[in-house]
């Protein structure tokens, strides 16, 4: 492992959140609802290693390996770790995660070929939703909720009503900088809403330590930061990294991740100009702007 080692936290009986320090790119949490006969996880890992240390993470907490894998969307960091667990869990997720991921397929490998990703088969969702569905472990409801289109097109958020618990995905970074390339910024302040809707008391980012709802407000003031000069950029004619070189960061400077915001006024300029929510950027013209603004050293993996 290149940075701490990762912990569980349990904030409710037979509920556990697994964090990854730094929650860095490639370090997701993932998370775990048991009642000691049965085990539903959300999320894996980016890499055979880490996916295997989750595994084990699950069998030191006393629970079975779990018999559904729940997955908040489908990019590799909290995906690639799913063939960790199967055939014998069966892999849920939006029907949009399906196919994004099988269209991104060993995308990671790409952008950081230097990583050893282990051996990662793609192992998209066996059984896919459109709008909600609702599971159960033994007394607890789960109740899986596609928000619409935010971070990707394929989001869920894994919602326990009767643990006041929500584990977000990627809608929300604690400490860290929100990424809106395969999404949207108008769609992730209305996913804002619905996360505000369910009243957690607990709030398991996608990545970063546990939080509670004034994470949203965090998120919604950097998103209409983002929106704002996106806003004045484009009506000065300035291309998106042009725009975010100029840009005071402000309260956002310390989040991890702040070359981030080209690619998240990529994202913004296209809904500008009308383009529909989601629709592709160009991957590599956005990559090499975040090189860039991060004074053009190549945007690290920290798994």
């Amino acid at each position: 492992m290149t940075v701490a080692e990762p912990y569980l936290v349990q904030p409710a009986a037979g509920v556990y959140a697994y964090v990854q320090p730094d929650g860095g790119w490639c370090l997701n949490n993932a998370g775990f609802v048991t009642d000691g006969g049965r085990t539903l996880l959300v999320d894996t890992a980016a890499t055979e290693r880490r996916a295997h240390a989750l595994r084990d993470a699950v069998t030191a907490a006393g629970a079975p390996l779990p018999r559904t894998v729940v997955n908040t969307h489908h990019h590799g960091d909290h995906t690639y770790g799913n063939g960790v667990f199967t055939p014998g869990a069966l892999v849920l997720g939006h029907d949009n995660a399906r196919a994004e991921q099988l269209a991104a397929g060993h995308q990671l490998e790409l952008i950081w070929p230097a990583t050893d990703f282990g051996a990662v088969e793609i192992t998209a969702p066996d059984l896919t939703y459109s709008d909600r569905i609702t599971l159960h472990v033994g007394g607890t409801e789960v109740r899986v909720i596609h928000p619409g289109v935010a971070h990707t097109t394929g989001d869920s958020v894994v919602w326990l009503p009767d643990r006041g618990i929500v584990f977000t995905g990627d809608l929300v970074f604690a400490e860290g900088t929100p990424f809106l390339a395969m999404g949207s910024l108008a769609g992730s302040l209305r996913a804002l809403e619905l996360l505000r809707s369910l009243d957690a008391e607990t709030v398991v980012p996608g990545h970063g330590p546990l939080t509670d709802p004034s994470a949203y407000e965090a998120t919604e003031r950097y998103l209409r930061y983002v929106a704002d000069l996106a806003g004045e950029g484009r009506a000065k004619g300035l291309t998106p990294l042009e725009a975010a070189r100029g840009a005071d960061l402000g309260e956002f400077a310390a989040w991890r991740e702040s070359e981030r915001l080209v690619a998240n006024l990529h994202r913004a300029y296209a809904e500008l100009a009308g383009e529909p929510e989601g629709v592709p950027l160009d991957v590599p013209a956005v990559l090499r702007d975040m090189t860039v603004l991060n004074g053009g050293t190549p945007i690290p993996c920290h798994a």
